[in-house]
């Protein structure tokens, strides 16, 4: 059964007008909404922030000590009774993954999404190859039962 999500989508700075629509076109309210509930275990408050590659390396070296952009960040703060948690996203590593792996925007997104809304829940690949392999089954079983293809198959 869907969960109920309070959902706040916001679009930092991305370089010019023509990526910001691109990528606002990728993201319809209404379609985060349903990828990010399809993910849920409880109900949720969900705050998915689409940022530039500055601002994603500079979360990224701050939170993580990575210093570089990656495709999303998890903040959760709670897991139960309600699943509470940041989302960020770096619109430019997104559309460059996309390509690469030759998948839509949007679908790409979906995948995203739904992964960070498992690390909200606790769900972890980098603990070991047992929960790498769990975690990827859950992500394919939910993107396929919104109809989206295994986005690990090749």
């Amino acid at each position: 059964m869907l969960k109920n999500l309070q959902l706040s989508l916001q679009f930092g700075e991305l370089a010019n007008p023509t990526e910001r629509a691109l990528h606002r076109a990728a993201l319809p309210r209404h379609s985060v909404n349903r990828w990010i509930r399809h993910a849920l275990e409880l109900d949720g408050e969900i705050t998915v922030r689409i940022v530039d590659t500055a601002e994603g390396q500079a979360l990224n070296r701050d939170y993580r000590h990575k210093d570089y952009a990656t495709n999303v960040l998890t903040f959760d703060y709670t897991q139960e009774p309600i699943v509470t948690a940041d989302l960020v996203l770096c619109a430019p590593v997104v559309a460059r993954e996309a390509t690469e792996n030759g998948k839509t925007l949007q679908a790409h997104y979906a995948h995203l999404l739904v992964h960070g809304t498992l690390h909200a829940q606790g769900y972890d690949h980098e603990t070991s190859e047992t929960d790498a392999v769990a975690m990827e089954a859950l992500e394919t079983q939910i993107l396929a039962e919104m109809g989206f293809a295994n986005p690990y198959a090749a």
